[in-house]
């Protein structure tokens, strides 16, 4: 965080000082003084590490205000029906054993097993504008089994249970509904979407979804039907329904399916594109269930979208959706894609904002430290779409002068390109 704020004062666009104090002054109001973050905007103009080192990790003050606000800013910024919630984590790479939530375990920016933490991170985005609204400590087993261990590191009581990630990002999914944040779909990858509950949970919020999921994930045509089983030997009758036909995995039922070119966005070298096939299928993550002689399978469960995707290196990637059964191929596509924005932003809280360069080691100032870089994220944030947006209304008032200046024969019929370009937005300078 001490190099995130920091990081602020190199921009060069000018004024952003004054733009700085109006942004936060929302957050200031939930906090109650201003004098509360006095080492804060000292560290903007001075070089106290360890006063706001201090502040961070031990000063008596309450983030869950700030939480909240930090919400309420991310939805005036990107909310809305076409916004989409990544839910992903991120790992921070740590020596020692002390820090809390530290230990050896899958590092997804890695990709392979290290030391480090890992946060669960909700992301809130529309278009390529990605705003982080939520990271959460995910504590390992070696933790949560160790009581002494989560006590000197100050975790607090109603986050010593065990909890999965993706019963974590329910709880943050449910903080960010409760603040009326809005946004049209959740997207995650497969570690959260092999998981029936969570995908589960999401659809009794009433929230559309696109996750990934492992190539075996089980699947049921979407006509499958449930039947009463025939015994041959008397005995009890059956009390419970059994499939007409077994479960597949899903590289199994998209095998012989038709797969298609689809591209969905422009990239910095031209059209994305990949081969993509979608079935409507039954999940089968109903509830366990003894079928003849195959012994316990889940029975079906909701029906949804199962979509393929084959890459140029010829690497297939597999996906379930709620979306409406009239959702066409491009669309599935595009939405599925559109997950890609969480790694830009964790990239960019790490190498711009240090999120990864906390020294600490309790649950509160880590949590403290990244709650303070995704606040300097989303005024990064807010400077770029003003740019943006003053951008196109310079462009949209040189379209008109110009038009002006000109006396054609003829009404041009379609607006001019140069006034309906969407402009790029630029990175801030570090």
């Amino acid at each position: 965080m001490i190099h995130g704020w920091s990081a602020l004062g190199g921009l060069t666009m000018p004024g952003w000082e004054d733009e700085l104090e109006r942004w936060l002054m929302p957050f200031l109001d939930r906090l109650g003084h201003k004098t509360s973050v006095q080492p804060m905007a000292e560290r903007l103009a001075t070089s106290n590490y360890d006063q706001l080192h201090h502040f961070i990790a031990d000063g008596v003050w309450d983030a869950t205000p700030l939480e909240t606000e930090l919400l309420n800013q991310a939805d005036r910024l990107v909310g809305g029906r076409d916004a989409v919630l990544v839910i992903d984590d991120t790992s921070l790479p740590k020596k020692g054993e002390r820090s809390v939530g530290v230990a050896a375990q899958y590092a997804s920016a890695l990709g392979k097993t290290a030391n480090c933490q890992t946060l669960v991170s909700l992301t809130l985005a529309r278009g390529e504008v990605p705003v982080m609204v939520a990271l959460r400590l995910f504590l390992p087993d070696s933790w949560t089994s160790d009581m002494p261990r989560l006590k000197r590191a100050r975790v607090p009581v109603e986050h010593r249970t065990p909890r999965s990630k993706p019963e974590i990002a329910l709880a943050e999914i449910d903080r960010a509904m409760a603040a009326n944040m809005r946004f049209g779909c959740v997207l995650a990858d497969a570690g959260y979407g092999l998981s029936a509950p969570f995908r589960q949970g999401l659809t009794e919020r009433g929230l559309a979804w696109a996750v990934g999921i492992p190539r075996h994930q089980k699947v049921y045509p979407v006509d499958v039907k449930l039947i009463w089983p025939i015994t041959k030997v008397r005995g009890k009758p059956r009390k419970h329904h059994v499939p007409d036909i077994l479960s597949i995995a899903a590289e199994q039922m998209l095998a012989s399916a038709k797969w298609k070119t689809v591209s969905w966005r422009s990239g910095t070298k031209g059209r994305l594109k990949a081969r993509f096939a979608a079935l409507r299928v039954r999940t089968a993550d109903g509830p366990p269930q003894r079928i003849w002689d195959k012994g316990q399978q889940h029975l079906p469960g909701d029906e949804a979208w199962l979509i393929g995707e084959q890459r140029a290196s010829g690497e297939r990637k597999y996906y379930l959706a709620n979306l409406p059964a009239t959702t066409d191929l491009r669309t599935l596509a595009a939405t599925i894609k559109a997950r890609w924005i969480c790694e830009q932003a964790h990239q960019q809280l790490k190498e711009e904002l240090g999120l990864d360069h906390f020294e600490g080691r309790s649950w509160q100032g880590l949590h403290r430290h990244a709650l303070m870089t995704m606040i300097a994220y989303a005024f990064l944030q807010h400077r770029r779409l003003a740019y943006a947006g003053r951008k196109k209304k310079n462009q949209r008032a040189s379209a008109s002068t110009n038009h002006a200046r000109r006396t054609p024969r003829h009404r041009r019929s379609h607006p001019s390109a140069a006034a309906s370009a969407m402009p790029i937005l630029p990175k801030a300078n570090p």
